[in-house]
């Protein structure tokens, strides 16, 4: 599963590991992220979305078809 969010477009940072004696090492911060399904009441089917946790929160907010529209919006398939 690519580290990627569907709603948000989290994807990871990269950065370095200090170790204490100051050696440097490559590292990657990847976000948090979850498969979810969703019921999408005006097309009758589920979905499942990848989402990062932050964006779980935001489809709880705003609802699955606004969430749905946006990520729709940014170019994503459905």
């Amino acid at each position: 599963m690519s580290a990627h969010c569907q709603l948000t477009g989290a994807k990871p940072g990269f950065g370095n590991n200090i170790s204490h004696s100051h050696r440097r090492t490559s590292r990657r911060f990847d976000p948090n992220i979850q498969r979810k399904r969703y019921w999408l009441p005006s097309e009758g089917r589920h979905v499942r979305l990848t989402l990062s946790a932050r964006a779980i929160k935001t489809v709880d907010a705003i609802g699955i078809e606004a969430a749905v529209a946006r990520s729709r919006a940014r170019g994503g398939k459905v």
